[in-house]
């Protein structure tokens, strides 16, 4: 894999706050959900906060496999489709280190609060941890998969 691919993959990670997340459903067909990326922590590990009662997060109880998709489309068509799985994380601990007060995301601010009033604490937050195991990228002309590793 050449050095210009591996820094478009940590490139895509570092400067999205929108992922696409997909996960399998009941019959067995994928979904795919757009979610606020908060954090940049971590070239495998990848994490989002959602409602604890939402279709996702019963989804991933279920069925762990997951995708989480990176992409940007200026000058360079780029994409970065990492796969793995999601675990649903409902400890303290771990909200805690997600929780912000307020998102700038884009043109948007957004706060906790509004989506979950009872903060960290709240039953219906919950955090999804998604661990990738390969990634595939393609920018401009060049494509790729490999393990996470190889990143």
């Amino acid at each position: 894999m050449s050095d210009k691919l591996k820094s478009e993959i940590r490139a895509l990670r570092e400067n999205s706050y929108i992922a696409h997340v997909g996960s399998v459903n009941e019959e067995g067909y994928p979904q795919m959900k757009a979610m606020m990326v908060l954090e940049h922590a971590s070239i495998r590990e990848h994490y989002f906060s959602t409602n604890t009662s939402s279709k996702r997060v019963v989804q991933f109880l279920k069925n762990p496999k997951a995708s989480v998709y990176y992409c940007r489309h200026d000058e360079v068509w780029s994409g970065a489709l990492f796969t793995g799985t999601m675990e649903v994380c409902t400890d303290r601990e771990t909200k805690a280190k997600l929780w912000v007060e307020k998102a700038v995301l884009g043109e948007h601010t957004i706060s906790s609060w509004d989506y979950y009033p009872k903060g960290i604490d709240d039953e219906d937050y919950c955090v999804l941890k998604f661990t990738a195991q390969t990634v595939n990228c393609y920018s401009g002309y060049e494509i790729a998969a490999f393990p996470i590793e190889d990143v």
